[in-house]
């Protein structure tokens, strides 16, 4: 199940593990992704709080984690590989995967179809 948030973030949770990063939509609005600061390894994050930093050739982005939890691995890639957000930013390109998720939070976050309707609005204003 991929849930998406208002942030341009996902989360796709299975088997007790949380998959995030940020969405195709957000790497393209940001441009040639040449950085990634990673969340630490074992940090407790509530959903809402800032996950991580991307940097791209047009500014840098506060990444806010869509889903609490704690961080059980982080993609080692990105720090030489950034712009696999650019290139799979919702398969390869993920971020961080979190365990001791609280399920019910998916509740909060926006279906494939939702987000779409979102991202429409947000390319009208």
């Amino acid at each position: 199940m991929k849930r998406f948030s208002d942030e341009h973030a996902w989360v796709e949770y299975q088997d007790g593990i949380a998959t995030t990063g940020i969405t195709a939509y957000a790497a393209e609005e940001l441009g040639e992704i040449n950085f990634v600061e990673l969340p630490d390894m074992g940090a407790v994050l509530a959903q809402g709080e800032m996950l991580c930093v991307v940097e791209s050739v047009k500014a840098a982005a506060d990444v806010f984690a869509p889903i609490g939890g704690t961080v059980v691995a982080v993609n080692k890639r990105l720090d030489s590989e950034p712009q696999l957000i650019n290139d799979a930013a919702e398969r390869d390109g993920w971020i961080c995967r979190l365990e001791e998720v609280d399920e019910t939070e998916l509740d909060n976050l926006m279906d494939e179809e939702e987000y779409e309707v979102f991202v429409a609005g947000e390319d009208d204003d």
